[in-house]
């Protein structure tokens, strides 16, 4: 993630929009090839996806919340909507990011924004990270210009033949030739003197120009008309209310992680949680009513908008204007880009979610909260999103109890008849039984004396304060010395 801090202009005084205009077309680039990515790789027409991008500037972009954040369709939630398309039917996508807005907004208007900041990071880089490890995995198939597979496992089983495919087929060799160009020249793109420009830009006209050369798929993209849809009720269900729910909060959860992490790219005004959750509902409430795809706050827009000089929210306004202009004026362009670029670019962007540096240097920091992060994204990988997500949480909970409970009871015996006992951490319920072992196998009886200091008990819950006292009242010449700042209940 970018260093860089922008300078915002001061409250009150009026700003030059130059710096948001030039911002706006920097991120209306970045854009265009990820809101056509994004779709495509969802299963629906790439239209959509650009209706996501342009409510996301026009709407959004207008509303309180944060400023510097740019929304639109995000690689995030790929899986998850190709997955309840191909359940419930791409007509119930309008209908279910509707529901999720509206949802959004209520949880927004009830203060519920601020909670999001307490998930555990273990959880939310294990669903970034099986997120990313999905949308690879995916994409590596038109990479090759194949068809993906409809589930995951399909995917994994198809691998042995893609390899085949990609190796000797003439579209398979094209794909990849294509796709590892465009890879190629995004990376070495940022080290150049002209890295103000997008490399994710020049990547794909590159090896979009290259592509022009060989056979292969590619975007066909027509009028935003056309595929605009209006909500059916009559497909409510409980499946489609379980994946509004679904839709809400991990859109909701992408949103402020994002705008966490976009303010620490720039001085300017501070992210509000709840009014910024409430921004995105109403963004989600308008795609839902157009039949469009769901957007989420996405980091990578929004830091090309604080890099390229953003000052206010213009720049993210200005960025969906020029998405509608481009498509209403120059669809025909898009035609000429391969779907292996998209393919690649979107590989980029999963292996950001993936972020295995992020995750070996868990590993060597906190090993439990590793085991939390790889058995979220594992079971994203072999079940679903929710699935991941909620096991994730659970997970997380049973190791913040366990990390809460830890407690350590030391033995000392001074001479034959005099012990003493050390009880440091955290004494619950969880750990009173081996407690009362260690207390109740020290020597009983006349000229026997034990002294327990509970001085370095942090929490002393009831059941354990009790037992304590209950065992202390049965034995003859017990001292204890009894914790001073530690949390006890009266």
């Amino acid at each position: 993630m970018s260093t860089y801090i922008a300078r915002s202009a001061p409250p009150g005084r009026t700003t030059n929009f130059w710096p948001d205009v030039g911002a706006s077309l920097v991120v209306f680039l970045v854009a265009l090839p990820l809101c056509v990515g994004v779709a495509v790789a969802s299963g629906v027409p790439a239209e959509l996806g650009i209706i996501t991008g342009v409510v996301g500037g026009l709407v959004v972009g207008l509303l309180p919340g944060s400023t510097m954040q740019v929304s639109g369709p995000a690689a995030g939630l790929t899986v998850l909507v190709a997955d309840t398309v191909a359940a419930h039917g791409p007509r119930a996508l309008g209908l279910i990011v509707l529901g999720a807005g509206l949802l959004q907004v209520a949880m927004g208007l009830l203060r519920l924004g601020r909670w999001f900041r307490a998930i555990s990071p273990a959880v939310v880089q294990g669903m970034l990270a099986g997120i990313g490890l999905v949308l690879v995995l995916g994409q590596l198939y038109p990479l090759a210009a194949r068809d993906q597979p409809a589930t995951t496992g399909d995917k994994f089983a198809g691998l042995p033949d893609l390899v085949v495919a990609a190796l000797t087929t003439p579209s398979g060799l094209s794909g990849v030739a294509v796709g590892v160009l465009t890879l190629v020249v995004a990376s070495l793109w940022k080290r150049t003197p002209f890295r103000a420009v997008p490399g994710m830009l020049v990547a794909a006209v590159a090896a979009s120009a290259v592509g022009l050369l060989l056979p292969l798929p590619r975007i066909s993209v027509g009028s935003l008309g056309d595929v605009v849809s209006l909500v059916d009720f009559s497909l409510l269900d409980a499946g489609v209310l379980g994946a509004m729910l679904t839709f809400a909060l991990v859109a909701s959860a992408e949103s402020l992680f994002s705008a966490a992490a976009v303010d620490r790219m720039h001085d300017g005004p501070r992210t509000k949680y709840d009014t910024e959750l409430v921004a995105q509902g109403v963004g989600n409430t308008v795609c839902g009513a157009l039949g469009a795809l769901p957007m989420t706050a996405v980091i990578v827009r929004s830091s090309a908008n604080v890099e390229a000089g953003a000052r206010t929210r213009l720049s993210r306004v200005l960025h969906g204007a020029w998405l509608l202009l481009f498509v209403v004026l120059l669809p025909g362009v898009l035609a000429y880009v391969p779907l292996a670029v998209l393919a690649a670019l979107l590989v980029q962007a999963g292996w950001k979610l993936l972020n295995p540096g992020q995750v070996r240097a868990l590993f060597r920091t906190d090993r439990a909260e590793a085991a939390v992060l790889v058995l979220t994204a594992g079971l994203i990988v072999l079940t679903d999103l929710l699935t991941g997500t909620l096991v994730g949480l659970l997970a997380a909970v049973v190791k913040t109890a366990w990390d809460m409970s830890r407690l350590s009871v030391t033995v000392t015996q001074h001479g034959e008849d005099h012990h003493h006992v050390a009880v440091r951490g955290n004494a619950t319920f969880l750990k009173l039984p081996r407690l009362l072992e260690t207390l109740e196998a020290l020597p009983d009886g006349e000229g026997r004396h034990v002294r327990v200091d509970l001085t370095g008990v942090r929490h002393l819950d009831q059941a354990c304060g009790q037992a304590i006292d209950q065992w202390a009242e049965r034995r003859q010449g017990v001292e204890l010395i009894q914790p001073v700042s530690a949390d006890r209940p009266d």
